[in-house]
């Protein structure tokens, strides 16, 4: 595997790679953190961080135990983290002129499918302005129902959100081992996983960290996500100077390979839709232009039925009504029926707003000669 062959990386930093044993924020690692990053922009690669933090600085500014937290006081103490851990990036990023953002996700908007959308796009828009996105947890308001409780797992669903080529996945440990490698000398280091098998998962149990959420168990379910959904997941040695250089030089790390492709990947997701709740009538040109792999636009739109909002799956007919098609459509059934035929710089004049210039993104697009 080569990393730099990938064009877009998500980076997961736990907390106890930000605040030390000494319970001191390691300002020193960030900093070569920074350095890595930049390296990789330079490298023409998109890079979007997954962190871990908030309730830990803010513990540690409040001179609070976590231990005896509830969770109303949690919530408190992560709304002050927050501040903490944006200022920590903050300031290391802007010595190097980079502009951050950050990004607060809970369980919902990554299950949710419109939400999930609507986190895509944000993401995106951010990395279109050349900055780093910043995604964590938001800790202020989930509750126990509704939260991950590890940032391992949300990393794989933003990988997959953003349909990442690679998840670095950070730890105290350089990857996975058949035994924990800190109490047993004679525990091998397994180097590539190409599926999480019983095997796989009592090696997990057996090498699980003390420290974090998570621990090497959380790992193997977002590995779990990324191998379906066509993304490289490695888990690599974070406590280093400049781990992501590090694991580049001396390509030390347990590498999760994909079981699909990632176009592969996002077809049976859009396929696997379980119930359609309208459709869209497209002309003679929107359809030629979808077989030549092109995006539909509203000018192309002949007619809308059913009801579905932002972030459905519809069907695609053609004028005899025919099924061509599905794809996952940007703009609700009214939105629809009121610019359908309309050029798409034409949609901010009629609805006052503009989600984007496609109704239907061709990566959000399946033809029926594909299935």
């Amino acid at each position: 595997m080569n990393l730099l062959s990938s064009k877009k990386i998500v980076i997961k930093i736990g907390s106890s790679l930000l605040i030390n044993h000494k319970n001191e924020i390691n300002i020193k690692w960030v900093k070569g953190l920074v350095d890595d990053i930049t390296f990789l922009l330079k490298k023409k690669i998109e890079v979007i961080i997954v962190t871990s933090g908030a309730i830990a600085l803010g513990c540690k500014y409040l001179n609070l135990s976590k231990k005896n937290l509830k969770l109303n006081e949690f919530q408190a103490v992560a709304s002050i983290g927050q501040i903490e851990l944006m200022n920590l990036f903050k300031s290391a990023f802007s010595k190097k002129k980079i502009k951050i953002g950050q990004i607060l996700l809970t369980l919902d908007d990554t299950e949710n499918r419109r939400r999930s959308l609507n986190a895509k796009e944000t993401i995106a828009n951010i990395l279109k302005i050349k900055a780093i996105p910043i995604v964590n947890e938001n800790d202020t308001t989930a509750t126990s129902e509704i939260r991950y409780g590890d940032n391992d797992r949300l990393s794989a669903r933003v990988s997959q959100i953003c349909n990442a080529d690679t998840l670095i996945m950070f730890s105290d440990i350089d990857g996975l081992y058949t035994e924990n490698p800190n109490t047993n000398k004679k525990a091998k280091f397994i180097e590539i996983v190409k599926s999480i098998d019983e095997t796989i998962k009592k090696y997990a149990s057996s090498s699980i960290n003390e420290y974090g959420t998570g621990g090497m168990i959380t790992k193997l379910e977002a590995g779990k996500i990324c191998m379906a959904t066509g993304c490289n997941m490695i888990i690599a040695k974070g406590t280093v100077q400049n781990p992501v250089k590090k694991l580049i030089k001396e390509k030390k790390y347990t590498w999760f390979v994909p079981q699909t492709n990632k176009i592969n990947a996002k077809k049976k997701w859009i396929l696997s839709s379980i119930k359609n709740n309208g459709s869209i009538i497209v002309d003679k040109g929107a359809l030629n232009a979808l077989l030549q792999g092109k995006s539909l636009l509203s000018v192309g739109i002949k007619q809308v039925q059913g009801l579905f909002s932002r972030g459905d799956t519809i069907d695609i007919l053609d004028e005899n009504k025919n099924k061509v098609g599905l794809g996952v459509v940007s703009y609700s059934n009214n939105e629809i029926d009121k610019i359908k035929g309309a050029k798409s710089d034409q949609i901010q004049n009629i609805l006052g707003y503009s989600s984007r210039g496609e109704v239907i993104h061709i990566d959000n697009l399946v033809l029926n000669k594909n299935e």
